[in-house]
């Protein structure tokens, strides 16, 4: 395989409807980046409006409880260069990757799913052959997203995301403007999941995600997979 090119795009929303703060879960984001990279992959950090991106407290843990991945990614300058640097979305094209990967967190949840740059460049890199991932919430990106016919991009695909049970149990399920998986089957998608918290990942065909923070790397891994599947020439 190549030297593929993988856009990801996070969250720039920093607090939920009740000003509770929120922003990307950030093992969703440190995990995959270093199956990536470790791939020998060129990796691409833009956030809806660039800059600073906004990271939940909840998924920074002291000590022994930090996921190691997050704790490797703090401790790597470049790495959190480019988590305070990101590019905004609309300053990137989508010819220039072989595929697009959305994070989660509950920041995604309000600007993720209405954001017509973000829906316009998953629908294109989706139409052109390009490999589309998501994790969590992430899967929020997808829901603008249509098909050469103006079909929803998620009807009629198996996929999974953060289910309705996680965001009860989770004590969210209030605070959302919307229940994520609830929000797929009414776009008609084939929606699928484990147990709760438990890793679980599909792909279906070039459309890869992720149920929740456990299953980032299973995500990745399938991206790649997906990305070797259809690769031309990088």
């Amino acid at each position: 395989m190549g030297q593929p090119r993988i856009l990801i795009v996070t969250t720039s929303n920093a607090s939920m409807g009740g000003g509770k703060p929120t922003g990307l879960w950030l093992e969703e984001l440190t995990t995959p980046y270093f199956v990536f990279v470790e791939a020998g992959a060129r990796v691409t950090l833009a956030s809806i409006k660039g800059g600073i991106i906004p990271v939940d407290p909840g998924s920074i843990e002291p000590g022994d409880a930090e996921p190691e991945s997050v704790a490797r990614f703090r401790a790597d300058a470049t790495a959190m260069a480019a988590l305070d640097q990101s590019h905004a979305l609309a300053a990137l094209d989508g010819d220039s990757f072989d595929a697009i990967f959305l994070p989660g967190g509950h920041g995604t949840m309000w600007d993720l799913p209405c954001n017509a740059t973000l829906a316009a460049l998953v629908g294109k890199m989706w139409r052109d052959g390009k490999v589309v991932g998501a994790v969590c919430h992430g899967p929020a990106g997808l829901l603008s997203a249509v098909e050469t016919d103006g079909e929803p991009l998620v009807m009629g695909k198996a996929i999974t995301a953060f289910t309705d049970a996680e965001e009860r149990a989770a004590g969210l399920d209030a605070e959302v403007p919307f229940l994520l998986e609830s929000r797929l089957r009414e776009l008609g998608a084939l929606f699928e999941n484990g147990e709760p918290f438990a890793p679980y990942a599909i792909a279906d065909g070039r459309l890869v995600t992720g149920q929740n923070p456990a299953s980032s790397q299973a995500t990745a891994q399938l991206v790649l997979d997906a990305v070797e599947a259809t690769a031309t020439v990088w």
